[in-house]
């Protein structure tokens, strides 16, 4: 047998075993709270069926978060404890700092930018016939099937640089040349951190086809009533689109943006995949990624990860507090 159908014959193994052992474990829980006398087993059912997810909770998520927490105040070894210092030390260097300020314009660009193109295109692809709006839509969410490392790997070969009077393979420096200019580095280009903007394409790329499908659900909503009320008044289709359209997606538009904004404050995969963080295009999931796996700095990857939770749980309760807010108004 080959590769691929050892590798395909495995897939389905784990598939139907892990099928397999949930529904094995929910019958056992199931006939556990048959046991029970009287009322108990309507009582206790519910949660016996929500224990797996949980204990699956606590087990990845909790204890990890607590072992953390307790590493980022020892040393790197994890051998004594050293109080704040891991904390001190990062702030006090400027690469650190130099990659924080990177990480919020990673947050201020790119979230607002997927909300903009994605309600461009949600807007004009549902102008076009149903076909037409079915192909344009599809063409555009493609990239999301596509791993955040895929991308990378592709966005690689449009930024690629060869050395000049070589043969470019990469698009960009192919069109260049071809006009009879140098190639450019482009992620090379530190300048107005104009490297980190390419780098910030790439997950537009993958992440307006999100932004997009979420964004044209919301605006198909709008009811035709108060498009048309707004039509006979005398607004113009602008005005329609900002002063009725908008502040009906509201809600879709926080969402979409809230949602982009944490995947954003996270995201090493396309930096380290594409520079590693080089010419001055670090982010603190790249960074935390290096301490950790590079260095094996366990108490100031630990530091690091711990500032990155504290930045996304204000944002996290707002989240939560938001669609309460729209599931009380529904």
């Amino acid at each position: 047998m080959t590769d691929i159908t050892i590798k395909l014959i495995n897939a389905v193994l784990a598939v139907v075993a892990g099928i397999g052992i949930a529904l094995a474990l929910y019958w056992v829980l199931n006939k556990l709270a048959e046991l029970l006398p009287g009322r108990n087993e309507d009582r206790i059912k519910p949660y016996l069926y929500i224990l797996p997810a949980y204990l699956a909770i606590t087990v990845y998520l909790i204890w990890p978060t607590i072992q953390s927490v307790i590493a980022s105040f020892q040393n790197d070894i994890g051998t004594e404890w050293v109080g704040t210092d891991n904390y001190t030390k990062l702030l006090s260097d400027p690469a650190f700092r130099s990659t924080i300020y990177n990480t919020f314009l990673w947050m201020l660009v790119v979230p607002a930018a997927c909300i903009v193109i994605g309600l461009a295109v949600a807007t004009l692809a549902d102008r076009l016939s149903p076909r037409g709006e079915k192909f344009s839509k599809t063409i555009i969410f493609l990239p999301m099937a596509i791993s955040a490392i895929g991308a990378a790997t592709v966005w690689n070969f449009v930024y690629e640089t060869r050395p000049e009077g070589q043969p470019q393979i990469g698009l960009l420096n192919a069109i260049v040349t071809a006009f009879g200019h140098a190639p450019v580095a482009w992620l090379e280009q530190s300048q107005l951190h104009f490297n980190s903007f390419m780098l910030m394409v790439v997950l537009l790329w993958a992440q307006v086809g999100f932004s997009m499908v979420l964004l044209s659900s919301a605006v198909k909503g709008v009811p035709v009533d108060t498009l048309e009320a707004a039509r006979i008044d005398g607004a113009n289709e602008w005005q329609i689109f900002f002063r009725v359209v908008i502040p009906q997606i509201k809600g879709t538009i926080i969402t979409v943006f809230i949602t982009v904004l944490i995947t954003v404050m996270k995201i090493f995969d396309i930096i380290y995949v594409m520079t590693n963080g080089n010419f001055n295009t670090n982010v603190v999931g790249n960074e935390f990624y290096n301490q950790f796996s590079t260095y094996f700095n366990n108490g100031t990857a630990s530091a690091i990860v711990v500032m990155l939770m504290i930045a996304v749980i204000p944002i996290m309760i707002y989240q939560v507090r938001h669609f309460k807010a729209e599931e009380a108004a529904a």
